[in-house]
């Protein structure tokens, strides 16, 4: 089992790393996934503050791990990118139950971010700078600093696309190749 999981503020080039990681065979498993789906099970509208609402009272109800916790019985394959980690609480949840991880960090900075996020347009990223900074606040409380620190490789994204996915293809075909060894 090889099991990668990514940690990084919201239009730091996450889902630009599961592209190069499903060209390279990697099956893919999508945390903020599982809360939009829990959002869309109450009959919520797909929005900010929805998904945020959901995704708290869910880290409220049933622990910080909660969503890393209903993320471990979709690992079924050997080779799996996790995506999105929000806490170092899920980082010791995967570490438990899968020992052998990478953990990749993805950084770019806050002007990046907010560029990139006002261009993507999805109905959960805010479109001002008002909500960007809420929801870098509400990140931050769920301990996404902690799961970045815990980072085994890190990522810098704040260059050209083409550079980004170059530098993610050569650290994915690392750690897979990592695997082989072994």
């Amino acid at each position: 089992m090889k099991l990668v999981v990514t940690v990084g503020m919201p239009g730091s080039g996450k889902d630009e790393l599961v592209k190069v990681g499903q060209e390279l065979g990697l099956s893919v498993i999508k945390m903020g996934d599982l809360v939009r789906d829990e959002t869309r099970r109450r009959g919520m509208a797909l929005n900010g503050p929805n998904i945020a609402r959901v995704a708290n009272e869910e880290r409220e109800r049933h622990g910080p791990s909660v969503w890393a916790k209903r993320a471990i019985p979709l690992i079924g394959e050997t080779k799996v990118l996790v995506d999105g980690c929000r806490g170092d609480q899920e980082v010791n949840v995967f570490r438990h139950n899968f020992g052998d991880l990478t953990v990749v960090g993805i950084y770019a900075s806050p002007e990046t971010r907010f560029e990139r996020l006002s261009r993507r347009g999805r109905g959960d990223d805010g479109m001002n700078l008002e909500d960007f900074s809420e929801r870098d606040r509400r990140e931050l409380k769920w301990g996404i600093g902690n799961a970045f620190v815990l980072a085994d490789r890190m990522l810098i994204n704040e260059g050209p696309l083409e550079e980004f996915r170059r530098q993610a293809r050569d650290l994915l075909k690392a750690i897979l190749a990592r695997e082989e060894e072994d």
